[in-house]
């Protein structure tokens, strides 16, 4: 009898049999707060109506056009659609499936169209496990351990990390330019640096936002250089944050935008964007693949899109983003056991650490699955899997977040002893 790799391990015990909004209800009936949102892609909720009624239709009209072979409605329709959001100068798609293969076009892009070999990440970062994905992660070594060896030309710089390092932000953000700045005089020379990539937030590296200051910082850089700036919007795109792209808190301009998870409500889907001038720079059959666009999949990325305009989702993970982090920081304040509670929006990270501040990722686990028990569905994430996440979708009401505030100050408590 086959059975599924012992490889992939359960966050969770939960087998589902359906789910609805913010809900998922196991095959014994029992509901659970969905708060890990299948690690932020199910934005519009399960199982939206409007999202399935567009894939229901169509289905009964086309499944699988592959798209360097012929187009069809939905993929220019997306593409359209996509026009009206993303940042501006970036009006050229490539569509592909998965986040790690967006990223590595992006990398394509960058080498192709600047000539040079090297990229630069930033630590903590997480792109993806294929080998070049891999190779730019550095959010734990669990997702490159084995395979080496790994993709020559990338570099890592330091991202502001605050708690981490013990500083204040603003010393964390002065620290980490600084070093950017050794290491283009000593790793790899801004003449041969392609691109420098980045998340908004910190994602699988423990929910850590970035700031103005250090944006602005890498754009200047970037500039100065002729490097590209690529911003990874993969988790914190479409809404999450609070702002359509993560990145327009820190108001900045990408070269390159990537994207995928929130985009398409659970159908896979992911792309890149760029200008029409700088995508034209890669090499003639550098792009492509069998399933991107998938007719099915730009179908529900459109009626994505649309929920999220009509339902105004995007302030609404405002709003409840400040109303989960907020009740997260009055839990963490009746305990020793959480150092910190940060986030943007619907991405909201509580870090366990000791008396002593190290890392403590027995806590973080025993509370990620008592509250699983509890019927709140959470992750944990971070180098030291430390950090309780929380990623709800972004049509969660006040009320879901209060039971979810409930639940894990209860958790909380039962687990630290507080």
């Amino acid at each position: 009898m086959a059975q599924l790799s012992p490889l992939l391990k359960q966050a969770t015990p939960v087998v589902v049999d359906h789910g609805e909004g913010v809900y998922l209800y196991d095959v014994d009936g029992k509901r659970h707060l969905d708060f890990t949102a299948g690690i932020g892609v199910t934005s519009t909720g399960h199982c939206h109506p409007h999202v399935v009624r567009a894939a229901q239709e169509q289905i009964g009209k086309l499944v699988h056009g592959q798209y360097t072979t012929v187009m069809h409605k939905p993929l220019l329709e997306l593409t359209k659609r996509l026009g009206d959001v993303l940042p501006s100068g970036l009006d050229s798609l490539f569509y592909a499936n998965s986040g790690s293969e967006a990223v590595e076009a992006a990398l394509r892009l960058s080498r192709q169209a600047t000539k040079r070999p090297n990229v630069i990440v930033m630590q903590g970062g997480f792109h993806g496990r294929t080998v070049a994905a891999a190779s730019m992660t550095t959010s734990g070594t669990r997702f490159s351990a084995g395979i080496g060896p790994l993709m020559a030309g990338v570099h890592v710089a330091p991202f502001p990390y605050a708690y981490h390092y013990g500083w204040d932000e603003q010393t964390a953000t002065k620290f980490a330019l600084r070093e950017l700045d050794y290491l283009f005089q000593t790793v790899s020379a801004p003449n041969e640096t392609a691109a420098i990539f980045v998340e908004p937030v910190l994602g699988e590296g423990g929910y850590v936002p970035a700031n103005t200051e250090f944006m602005a910082g890498l754009r200047e850089r970037a500039d100065q250089h002729g490097i590209l700036l690529v911003i990874d919007e993969i988790q914190t795109g479409f809404g999450r944050t609070g702002k359509f792209w993560g990145h327009d808190h820190f108001d900045v301009r990408p070269d390159i935008v990537l994207i995928a998870k929130g985009l398409a409500s659970g159908f896979p889907l992911s792309g890149i964007a760029a200008s029409q001038e700088l995508m034209a720079k890669a090499l003639p059959g550098s792009q492509g693949g069998t399933y991107g666009g998938n007719a099915v999949s730009c179908a529900a990325a459109i009626a994505t899109l649309e929920v999220i305009q009509q339902e105004n989702l995007v302030e609404n993970a405002a709003e409840r983003g400040r109303q989960l982090l907020e009740g997260a920081r009055v839990i963490a304040d009746k305990t020793a056991a959480i150092g910190e509670v940060r986030g943007l929006g619907l991405l909201v990270g509580s870090e366990f650490t000791t008396a002593d501040g190290e890392p403590d990722a027995a806590t973080a686990a025993a509370a990620q699955q008592t509250a699983s028990k509890n019927g709140l569905l959470l992750l944990t994430c971070g180098p030291y899997m430390n950090v309780v996440r929380m990623v709800p979708p972004l049509v969660v009401t006040a009320e879901q977040v209060d039971d979810a505030l409930r639940i894990w100050g209860d958790v909380v408590a039962s687990v630290t002893g507080s």
